[in-house]
């Protein structure tokens, strides 16, 4: 959703940040911040166009990254910061707090009994048969988690009463203990929040200072692991994130941008400043989220029903199914797995979230020889600081960049627009010195070998993440942004038999881009637990009504004129299940319930899923959402490309082609010459200021015309005589 065009007045809207005079802005003036643990992207989108840059992001202060790449940017778009009407930013200073675990000093709250829980977890083992399995350490050691007596049952009627007296005497101890943050789960207050309320009123009196997490605001479902672990997680990087926050509105406001500032959540949403502020837990995914939402942008601009989302930055790559132009969602994820790809290694955060595969395999990836004398790459990452070896800012393990940097993938006088240089010199003694030494290769080699492997760890993710689903890949068709994706997608749809490739226009800066495309949105969620034979249909209706209110209160305060809509959903499984399944609902039948209703619904999204639907059994309603948001704007169709030309070149260069397996002269192309309907065969590379497309020699790219680059295999058959079986146009 954009605000109205034209002028408006506008003030900061952070309760921290002392207001200015108000200045005239220009709401068709929107900035788009993606920080990354590499770059820190910005987009700037004006009447006049999109311009776009990237900028090494400044860990100590990240906000200094922002402010320096605002002002080039609006250099460049011929306007000034003061001109801006809306930023939206997204970030994963979150979730590196969580990794490292360099969040605020923080206690939790707990019933009496249950203080282990989030130690126990669900003591389901991972790795099922390593004998020396060690599953996670809690975020939070036994020495800091706190109990009360107090007890509520399942329905939420009180059973053990919580005595005052003894909040307050235990307010008094975590205060000496000079807690910055405090985490609040009681047993069942998702059905009764009365007790985990009176703690807060407590704690607010008597620590004042202290920040307060209520897990019937955070996460109000069932599953105590999950839940207590989310309000932990929220607890924890709190105070890091208000600090944050506040001095980023507060820097900005003295730069000129007076304006609001939305951020991007984990959900694919926007919500304002206060909200991520007091919810910080929902910013863990809102990069990768934003990403998501570019692709499904351009899924639906090209009427693609089947899309995997390839976001491959400087630390991480992030993989996302995209079915029917939408991406997937889930209510739970994990984050900082200690063993890769598998499901019950991290962190469980129970929140919306679109639903990704994210694993340690970015340019700055860092590549070692194990024990077995094999190449591994990631999940240790150079960062910004210092960065690849290629850098020359002190990194002396090779990274990723590195290798695509000797492979020829990269020029080295014009990286990221020619405002980085690279040093190639430095990428071939990294790679000599740990890699090409002991295992007995030669630059060139090494660099292959650690290609090759973060190219199969990706496809690794890929895989699994798409069999987890019930998906086959062979009929999709992969969209590649980020810095590095570009550089890998070819390969990688090679290895996981993909047969076309999107590369879209601002790929390098995609996930800033989706920022500025993405709806307000807030997600209410609710567990009452029903069975169908037993369903109120009263009950059910004033849920919905109370979660729609909620949701729509928060979208509400991000703008008060928009229209919103809601979506509406019902989490079902058969009675003895372990996990439900979404079932959507109409709005009708969240005003008017019907048992027989829901269960048809029910039976047909479980056949869909797992072929068939099991006859006679209860089936029970765990959790109820509403999911409120800006209707977003209608998008034009891209008509496809049926002539072709020869594409206007820039030379050729050294390049290594893992189709030919060998070093080879490689045409290379300016994507700022490509018109629609230009033609370039692989091998070749196309270079722009943010990114490098590397075509391999199976390959053959056509532009379209929105500019994206449309990557396919090369046919057999002669460019005059089309393939009639192909429903997809022969380029000729």
């Amino acid at each position: 959703m954009r605000l109205k065009s034209g002028p408006i007045l506008c003030m900061n809207q952070s309760a921290d940040i002392p207001q200015t005079a108000p200045v005239m802005v220009d709401a068709k003036n929107r900035l788009g911040v993606d920080i990354g643990g590499t770059f820190t992207d910005v987009v700037v989108e004006t009447g006049n166009g999109r311009f776009s840059t990237k900028m090494l992001t400044t860990h100590a202060a990240p906000e200094d990254a922002i402010i320096a790449s605002m002002h080039r940017v609006c250099r460049t778009a011929g306007i000034k910061p003061q001109s801006i009407g809306q930023i939206i930013h997204g970030t994963t200073l979150a979730t590196n707090a969580l990794i490292e675990r360099r969040g605020a000093k923080t206690a939790l709250i707990t019933t009496r009994g249950f203080r282990d829980v989030i130690e126990m977890r669900t003591e389901s083992r991972f790795e099922q048969y390593d004998l020396n399995l060690v599953l996670p350490e809690p975020l939070l050691p036994r020495n800091r988690r706190y109990v009360v007596n107090e007890r509520m049952e399942a329905s939420g009627k009180p059973l053990v009463p919580l005595d005052r007296i003894e909040v307050e005497s235990l307010a008094d101890e975590l205060g000496e203990a000079g807690y910055d943050s405090v985490a609040v789960g009681l047993l069942h207050s998702y059905a009764n929040d009365r007790h985990e309320r009176m703690i807060r009123d407590v704690l607010a009196e008597k620590l004042p200072n202290a920040m307060i997490s209520l897990s019937c605001e955070v996460s109000p479902q069932m599953r105590e692991f999950e839940r207590f672990n989310t309000t932990i997680v929220n607890a924890y990087i709190k105070p890091l994130m208000k600090s944050y926050l506040s001095r980023l509105g507060a820097r900005l406001a003295t730069e000129g941008a007076d304006c609001p500032i939305f951020l991007m959540h984990s959900g694919g949403g926007i919500i304002s400043l206060e909200s991520a502020a007091e919810f910080p837990v929902r910013l863990v995914e809102s990069g990768p989220a934003g990403g998501a939402v570019f692709a499904a942008d351009i899924a639906a601009r090209h009427g693609l029903d089947k899309v995997l989302s390839f976001d491959m930055g400087g630390t991480t790559a992030k993989i996302c199914l995209i079915k029917d132009r939408a991406p997937k969602t889930a209510r739970v994820f994990e984050v900082a797995r200690t063993y890769r790809f598998k499901k019950g290694s991290g962190m469980p955060i129970s929140i919306p979230v679109i639903d990704m595969v994210e694993i340690g395999a970015g340019g700055g990836s860092l590549a070692h020889v194990d024990i077995m004398d094999q190449i591994r790459v990631g999940p240790e990452s150079a960062g910004s600081e210092p960065g690849p070896a290629c850098y020359g800012r002190g990194g002396q393990q090779p990274a990723v960049t590195d290798a695509d940097l000797v492979l020829g993938k990269l020029d080295p006088d014009n990286f990221a627009g020619g405002s980085i240089t690279l040093y190639p010199e430095h990428s071939v003694a990294a790679l000599d010195a740990h890699l090409g030494d002991k295992l007995d290769m030669d630059p060139m080699e090494a660099a292959w070998g650690v290609a090759e492997v973060v190219d199969e760890n990706m496809a690794n993710a890929a895989r699994v993440h798409a069999v987890e689903n019930g998906e086959d890949l062979s009929g999709y068709t992969m969209i590649a942004f980020g810095g590095a994706a570009p550089l890998h997608a070819t390969r990688l749809c090679e290895k996981l038999g993909i047969g076309r490739c999107l590369i879209p226009v601002g790929a390098g800066v995609g996930s800033a881009i989706g920022f500025l495309q993405a709806p307000f949105s807030f997600e209410a969620n609710r567990s009452v637990f029903m069975k169908i034979r037993n369903f109120d249909a009263d009950l059910v209706r004033t849920l919905f009504t109370e979660m729609e209110k909620e949701a729509q209160g928060f979208v509400r305060s991000c703008d008060t004129e928009a229209t919103i809509r809601s979506e509406y959903r019902a989490y079902m499984r058969y009675s003895g299940q372990g996990w439900e399944i979404p079932v959507s609902l109409t709005k009708d039948l969240a005003r008017d319930p019907d048992a027989q209703t829901f269960l048809t619904l029910f039976e047909a999204d479980y056949r869909k899923l797992f072929g068939r639907s099991v006859d006679g059994m209860d089936v029970e309603i765990a959790v109820w959402s509403v999911n409120a948001f800006t209707p977003p704007e209608p998008v034009d169709s891209i008509p496809a490309v049926r002539q072709t030309m020869p594409a206007k070149t820039a030379g050729r260069r050294t390049l290594f082609d893992p189709g030919r397996n060998q070093v080879t002269a490689a045409t290379v192309a300016l994507r700022s010459d490509l018109v629609p309907g230009a033609r370039l065969e692989g091998p070749a590379v196309i270079t722009e200021d943010e990114t490098t497309i590397v075509l391999s020699s199976g390959r053959i790219a056509v532009t379209q015309a929105d500019g994206s680059i449309d990557i396919r295999i090369r046919p057999s058959v002669p460019a005059e005589q089309p393939d009639t079986e192909n429903p997809e146009p022969a380029y000729v």
